[in-house]
């Protein structure tokens, strides 16, 4: 296996500033005044996405794989390393993040308000009437961030397993403390699922530093740094055991059905902005971990057990379909189509085609904006109305038309309409697939069909018809709620007509992944060859 790093330690350390300017901002939100809580957190979100911006500049697509490395000895008795890096498929998920949180922090603006909308009339959906310190609020999702962009960014697997739970503790919070309903059983519901299938990963990180350790690649010495694991020879049995430690604790992060039980509960608990975070960000990390570690370090597994995981996807992709359309909650609406979005997903990484493996990473961040973008408008209407039942709607694009308008684009964003972002990723899913599996590509194409009627079915019960009395006097979307929205509805139209910029980062990655597994394109018969090959006697 051949993977190009950049030197180690050399010029600016862009990653751990990426990382550090939120944890920075997070401890000033809770030291700072309560009332200066809300545009701290949101200025070190802006500042940190500009300084992921300025690093993305710097990113040369022609260069080597890993850019923007760092390692330093962490635990000399373990082989341990602060080691971070950025291949094309990382920098993408990380600038996806940079992105969402002033987003999400702009639009969980009143999130822990108390019981009244930003207006101050119209109860909220039923909850505790107290007010939650916007502080702690804040600064979990600040915390967040670092650890999301930690776990993007780790080369040392220990540290990755470091962050991949720890980004946990945030996000349990978020939901247990400032959630709405059963919002502790769901909390600890997703800490549970969560904890379980870390285990089992921290199963497979010990073995996979065991078996380093008897290796002549690392001249018999432990490690964790992922560049060296890469080269490490393992048996066949044991490639399969360890890739089962690692995929199930990514599948139930995803999540894959049937692992993804936690999610309709912790999306309907949640917060809006909490449930895009872990929708449109957190869960990525699970898909992401198949592609980093399930199919480099374990080629042997990825083949063995690549036929039961295409048929997990398919049946992700129309099962969180079909359960969406008889869906009475939005939250949870929203919250079964990200488990079909994520079968999609799963398909074209286990294609094993470069189609597939650019379509699906390109997914990834196409469904953080367009889920996000949908979920947030869901969240200001279920804020006026008091109510995410999709019952208690009707004629809302009669009294708040730019809300109906932007929830319209965010919608078709989730059926894959051409000319918005998630059909060019659908697209090259459905292609990477159909070339070399052709039965799990016909079944896929059911969820297209199925995403158009649960996105319109929606959005006609919801927008079109008679104005219902409860929502006669709501109002159309505010200029902050504008600010947080109208900037992921421009990326999703963008993306859409013009996805070459984010590929041509992604494309180079994924031709190193490909060429570090030996896999390559099939090539599809030329009918005149295969005509005169039928000739011959």
């Amino acid at each position: 296996m051949n993977i190009a790093v950049a030197a180690a330690n050399s010029g600016t350390p862009w990653l751990t500033v990426a990382g550090g300017i939120p944890l920075l901002g997070a401890i000033l939100v809770a030291l700072l005044p309560t009332q200066f809580a809300k545009v701290t957190a949101l200025l070190f979100s802006v500042a940190d996405l500009i300084w992921v911006i300025v690093m993305a500049t710097q990113f040369n697509t022609s260069g080597p794989t890993f850019q923007f490395t760092e390692e330093y000895s962490w635990i000399p008795q373990f082989g341990v390393h602060y080691a971070l890096g950025a291949d094309g498929i990382a920098l993408v998920l990380i600038g996806m993040t940079a992105v969402l949180m002033p987003v999400v922090i702009l639009a969980s603006w009143h999130d822990t308000d108390g019981a009244l909308d930003p207006g101050g009339t119209t109860p909220r959906t039923p909850r505790e009437e107290v007010k939650r310190s916007p502080k702690i609020y804040f600064a979990l999702m600040l915390v967040l961030d670092t650890m999301l962009i930690g776990t993007f960014a780790a080369t040392d697997v220990f540290l990755f397993y470091v962050f991949f739970e720890a980004m946990l503790i945030p996000m349990y919070f978020m939901i247990g403390s400032f959630g709405v309903g059963p919002r502790q059983y769901a909390a600890v519901k997703f800490l549970l699922y969560s904890l379980l299938g870390g285990l089992l990963m921290l199963v497979a990180v010990i073995a996979l530093y065991v078996y380093s350790g008897q290796s002549a690649a690392t001249g018999h010495q432990g490690t964790f740094i992922f560049y060296t694991l890469a080269h490490v020879a393992l048996s066949s049995a044991a490639q399969k055991w360890l890739f089962l430690g690692f995929f199930i604790a990514f599948a139930i992060k995803a999540p894959l059905w049937p692992f993804h039980t936690w999610l309709p509960d912790a999306t309907a608990s949640a917060q809006p902005g909490a449930a895009v975070l872990m929708l449109g960000v957190m869960d990525k990390v699970g898909t992401f971990g198949m592609i980093r570690y399930c199919l480099e370090l374990f080629p042997d597994g990825f083949h063995y057990f690549t036929p039961v995981i295409l048929v997990l996807a398919v049946i992700s992709i129309i099962y969180g379909a079909i359960v969406a359309i008889g869906q009475t909650s939005m939250k949870r609406l929203i919250g079964y189509t990200s488990i079909s979005h994520f079968g999609f997903i799963v398909l074209g990484i286990f294609a094993l085609t470069s189609q597939g493996q650019s379509g699906a990473t390109l997914y990834m961040v196409n469904h953080g904006f367009a889920t996000g973008a949908l979920f947030l408008l869901a969240g200001f209407m279920i804020v006026r109305r008091g109510s995410d039942k999709i019952s208690d709607y009707g004629g809302v694009q009669k009294v708040a038309p730019v809300l109906a308008g932007l929830f319209l684009i965010s919608g078709l964003a989730g059926l894959s309409l051409p000319g918005l972002s998630t059909f060019v990723s659908e697209f090259l899913v459905l292609v990477g697939t159909f070339s070399r599996y052709k039965v799990a590509g016909s079944f896929a194409v059911a969820g297209i069909v199925l995403a158009a009627i649960y996105i319109l079915w929606m959005y006609q019960r919801t927008m079109n018809g008679p104005t219902v009395e409860s929502v006669a006097a709501m109002p159309d979307l505010r200029p902050r709620e504008l600010l947080a929205v109208v900037p992921l509805v421009a990326l999703i139209i963008a993306m859409g007509v013009y996805p070459k910029p984010v590929l041509d980062v992604i494309n180079p990655a994924v031709n190193a992944t490909m060429s570090q597994v030996h896999a390559t394109d099939p090539v599809p018969a030329h009918p005149a060859a295969a005509a005169q090959k039928g000739t011959q006697p």
